[in-house]
């Protein structure tokens, strides 16, 4: 499956963060909120996601809710793969970049899948 991956869109001096996949049929919408200063080694709090149709029509989940919060045991999955992606290693080069956005992709896919029925 072929998807685009858009990291860190944000407004100036904002806590909160969006990431998006945009897949073939569907679109999935990350919403990252952090606590503390953006300017000083900020701390993730939340992780909110939800999809899309590439028409920007939500997609109800299959308990007929819209968004997901991330907790638990995948918050913490979740941490890690966003750490890689902001790191100083991630941004030049000096990893295999592919790896780790397609790492990235499909944790966040197999999320969207349990929860989520996609036709």
């Amino acid at each position: 499956m072929n998807y685009k991956l858009e990291l860190r869109t944000q407004e100036s001096k904002s806590n909160i963060v969006f990431n998006n996949i945009l897949f073939d049929a569907f679109k999935v919408n990350i919403i990252e909120k952090y606590a503390g200063k953006m300017t000083a080694k900020p701390i993730l709090s939340e992780v909110v996601f939800k999809v899309r149709t590439l028409d920007d029509t939500l997609v109800m989940r299959k308990d007929g809710h819209i968004r997901i919060k991330v907790k638990g045991d995948d918050f913490q999955i979740y941490q890690n793969l966003s750490k890689i992606l902001n790191s100083y290693d991630y941004k030049h080069k000096l990893i295999n970049r592919a790896n780790a956005e397609q790492d990235y992709v499909h944790y966040m896919l197999s999320l969207v899948i349990a929860n989520y029925q996609l036709n």
